[in-house]
């Protein structure tokens, strides 16, 4: 699978995938687009409620940026994280090392050092716990979502894969109900795709969904609660 570093609107990186002819993130923004859709709609959705703690699967760990952005918003809480990354296709470690996320989220030279051990630290080791900070626990697992054991309950799943022209066999009735079955009560998905399919199959195996704004360059993105 070939794959290069391109700059998107915002100054952000993220990766085109050639032979999938698909970008990892909005051309619009990646920094933007992952901000707007999965710690504004979905993260801060919880944050707010003041929970001790905040189990959280992510469909399509890919570059990190959605899991580095959740540790750069809760770091200042006391919000314990437990943070699940599923990637079949881990990025090449020369890529992860000329990605620019660290450089346009920090201010000073001291938080960017901080900063640059994290994002390498997402990029370590998987099949493992990674203590990112006291509070903040991320285990990697590299497999397909049709093959992998979900043995916990997740209060947030951020479901970041491909595009359903280009991965249908990731948006379907079968997966999302194996994704509801291991929600918590009132839990959410988010996911930056508003098809009108996707909403239908949503609600069929049980989820309450809402269309809310999408970022730059969306219409609409689906948070979908478990009721």
């Amino acid at each position: 699978m070939e794959r290069t570093i391109i700059k998107t609107a915002d100054g952000s990186h993220s990766i085109f995938v050639k032979d999938l002819d698909e970008h990892y993130h909005s051309i619009h923004g990646a920094i933007q687009e992952s901000n707007h859709v999965f710690i504004e709609a979905g993260l801060k959705y919880f944050l707010t409620q003041n929970k001790p703690s905040i189990n959280i699967l992510e469909v399509g760990l890919g570059i990190g940026l959605n899991a580095f952005l959740t540790f750069i918003e809760t770091e200042p809480t006391n919000t314990k994280i437990n943070y699940i990354g599923l990637e079949a296709y881990p990025i090449e470690n020369n890529l992860i090392h000329e990605l620019n996320y660290v450089e346009l989220l920090t201010n000073n030279t001291e938080d960017k050092l901080h900063l640059e051990n994290i994002f390498q630290l997402i990029h370590s080791d998987w099949e493992k716990q990674i203590p990112l900070s006291n509070n903040f626990i991320l285990h990697k697992i590299k497999s397909t979502l049709q093959e992998v054991q979900l043995n916990s309950h997740y209060d947030l799943i951020y479901f970041d894969a491909f595009a359903p022209t280009v991965q249908p066999e990731l948006w379907t009735e079968e997966i999302f109900s194996k994704l509801f079955n291991v929600t918590n009560t009132d839990g959410c998905f988010v996911t930056y795709c508003a098809k009108g399919e996707v909403k239908r199959t949503l609600k069929k195996v049980g989820f309450t969904v809402e269309s809310l704004p999408g970022p730059p360059g969306k219409r609409e993105m689906i948070r979908a609660i478990k009721k």
